[in-house]
């Protein structure tokens, strides 16, 4: 069963208006800007942030034209910080094609991302709510002290699980959190129901980032080369928990590789093999099995009609079995 495509069906017609919205958010005038935004945007992506929003607004009493402004928020704050994470990465490979700063050049991406970063702001304020507008400023922190912290650990070398999942919160999760918050604003929901909402979100993005993590260690076709967390001196949950439950001496032996940053080939491939010998992916997926049977339980509390809490449960399927 294709989860995905089942959804984009369920939300054909809204999200067939929400490109709409958009491509009129990002016009311009300047060939160049117009040139850089086209590549950006030739390939749509999953649009799970944009789906959330509608998603949620569509179950808590409709999507309104503040709705779409909201999914185009986040879509367009969300392609911005992937800009910016490639330059910060050096990453020339994103969605299986050339990224923007290997096409143009770092300069020239770090300013398209902050075009995207600046029209974002803009489609907020569209949505005629201060609160959305706030969600949105604090997600920029959230967004920039993840990255910071995220730098912080691979130059220092921390291996600490309490530390990468505080870094996975303010990254991935605060965008999820934001995107399902906003459209439950949108579609008219009381307190209760978006503090249920925020923590759904929360439990969303993580999950996403953990399934993204397992990736790493596997040669499937994701639209990055396999390994690269550990390339860019990323230590993620699965190699946490291998060593720390490892053998010393393994243990020690894989730190040296880690701390002398010898990342060959040969060694990268040592250290995927031993994250999975001493069960750290194995480990990650019951960590995210874990959270996403929180997340079933929260649908299945909602009052919803069964068509919609069905396609709720959809998408938690599909962050369980996605491949890429």
């Amino acid at each position: 069963m294709d989860q995905s495509q089942i959804i984009k069906d369920f939300l054909q017609e809204e999200l067939i208006l929400f490109d709409e919205y958009l491509h009129n958010s990002v016009k311009s005038d300047n060939p160049r800007i117009t040139e850089m935004v086209n590549y950006l945007f030739h390939s749509k992506g999953k649009r799970l942030r944009p789906i959330l929003v509608l998603l949620t607004a569509k179950a808590c009493g409709g999507i309104i034209p503040e709705t779409y402004h909201g999914a185009v928020t986040v879509e367009l704050l969300h392609s911005a910080t992937l800009i910016h994470d490639d330059v910060i990465d050096k990453s020339e490979i994103r969605r299986g094609r050339r990224s923007v700063n290997a096409v143009y050049d770092n300069t020239q991406a770090v300013l398209i991302g902050d075009y995207l970063l600046s029209t974002a702001l803009m489609e907020s304020v569209k949505t005629n709510d201060l609160n959305i507008v706030r969600i949105i400023s604090e997600l920029g922190q959230n967004l920039s002290e993840g990255e910071l912290n995220q730098f912080s650990l691979a130059n220092n070398i921390i291996i600490d699980e309490k530390a990468y999942f505080d870094v996975i919160d303010k990254k991935t999760g605060s965008l999820m959190r934001a995107s399902i918050v906003i459209g439950a604003i949108t579609g008219g929901a009381g307190s209760e129901m978006i503090s249920k909402f925020t923590s759904l979100g929360t439990i969303l993005g993580i999950c996403f980032q953990i399934r993204d993590d397992i990736f790493d260690y596997y040669n499937n076709d994701v639209g990055k080369p396999t390994g690269n967390d550990i390339r860019e001196g990323k230590i993620t949950l699965p190699l946490i928990y291998a060593l720390r439950n490892a053998p010393r001496d393994l243990s020690e032996g894989m730190m040296h590789i880690i701390e002398s940053r010898d990342y060959t080939e040969e060694n990268i491939a040592t250290l995927l093999e031993f994250a999975k010998e001493y069960r750290g992916v194995e480990y990650a997926n019951n960590k995210m099995n874990e959270y996403l049977a929180e997340a079933e339980s929260i649908i299945s509390d909602f009052m919803f009609n069964s068509e919609i809490k069905t396609i709720m449960h959809l998408f938690i399927s599909y962050l369980k079995e996605r491949i890429y």
